[in-house]
C-alpha cells in the first residue's frame, strides 16, 4: 500500500518512521520502560513530521489570536503560528498526503511523547479524495508557560486507517467465566503475577533474577506453552519514505 507526501510549492517535509526510543524511557532504572511491549510497539507506530526549526511560545490565557507570543532564534520564520485563537498552537504542514481508495489518514500528536503544558490535537482525514492539506494543532493547557519546541523534534504523528473498519465491530461485554477455557488461562496468569510480585521482594528470589516476566513479550501462556500467533511482532519496521525524482 502506497503512502504518499506530496511536497507544495518546492517547500519541504521532514518526516521519518516513528522510532521505539524515548528520552524519558531511557532515563528509567535499568530502562525498565523498554520491557513493557505495548508501549514499545506503539512509540513505532506511524510516522513522525519532525519541526523545522527550534522557536519558544507563550499564551497568556486569552482567547485572541495575539494571546500566543512566538520566539524564534536568530529571526527565522516560525514553523507554527496562532491561527485560530483560544490558545491554538498551528503548524501548516508543507504537503499533501494521499492515501489508497477507503483508507484515512489518522493524524495526532506523538505517541508517548508527553510535553508540559501543551497538549496535541487529533484529527481523521479522508486523504484518499482530499485535494485539501491540513494543520497540525496544539493547545495550551495552562497560561504563562513558555514551551519550547527544538528543530528535529517530533510535532506530528501519522498512519492510515480504514475507513469504516471501526463501524463493522459489535462490541459486547460478557462475564469471563462464560469463557471456561480463557478464564483458566487468566487465572494461572493472575496467580502467577501474584506469586512473582510477593518474590520479587525476597532478596535472591527466581523472581529478582528473572526481574520481570517475560510471557507476553515471548507469546507464551503462562506455563511457556506458545499462545500468540505467529505474526506476534516485539518490534516494528517502517519502510522511510523515498523522495521521488
Amino acid at each position: 500500500m502506497k503512502l504518499i507526501a506530496f511536497e507544495i510549492d518546492g517547500r519541504h517535509v521532514d518526516i521519518r518512521p516513528a522510532p521505539l526510543e524515548r528520552d524519558w524511557m531511557d532515563a528509567t532504572d535499568q530502562r525498565f520502560a523498554y520491557r513493557c511491549l505495548p508501549l514499545a510497539i506503539a512509540n513505532a507506530f506511524g510516522w513522525e513530521v519532525l519541526c523545522p526549526e527550534a522557536f519558544k511560545a507563550t499564551w497568556d490565557g486569552e482567547k485572541g489570536l495575539d494571546a500566543i507570543k512566538i520566539e524564534t532564534a536568530g529571526g527565522a520564520k516560525s514553523p507554527a503560528i496562532s491561527h485560530f485563537g483560544s490558545g491554538v498552537l498551528t503548524f501548516h504542514l508543507p504537503c499533501l498526503f494521499r492515501t489508497e481508495p477507503g483508507y484515512d489518514l489518522m493524524v495526532q500528536g506523538p505517541i508517548n511523547r508527553p510535553k508540559d503544558a501543551i497538549a496535541p490535537l487529533q484529527g481523521l482525514i479522508e486523504t484518499d479524495w482530499s485535494p485539501f492539506t491540513f494543520t497540525m494543532n496544539w493547545i495550551f493547557t495552562q497560561p504563562e508557560i513558555e514551551i519550547e519546541f527544538e528543530k528535529g523534534e517530533p510535532i506530528c504523528h501519522l498512519f492510515p486507517v480504514r475507513r469504516g473498519e471501526l463501524e463493522t465491530i459489535e462490541p459486547e461485554i460478557r462475564p469471563l467465566e462464560s469463557e471456561p477455557e480463557l478464564n483458566a488461562k487468566y487465572q494461572a496468569w493472575a496467580a502467577s503475577r501474584r506469586s512473582f510480585n510477593v518474590n520479587l521482594k525476597e532478596p535472591g528470589s527466581p523472581a529478582q533474577t528473572q526481574k520481570w516476566q517475560k510471557e507476553y513479550f515471548r507469546g507464551q501462556e503462562p506455563g511457556g506453552d506458545a499462545a500468540a500467533p505467529q505474526d506476534h511482532r516485539t518490534k516494528l519496521r517502517l519502510r522511510e519514505f523515498k523522495r521521488a525524482l
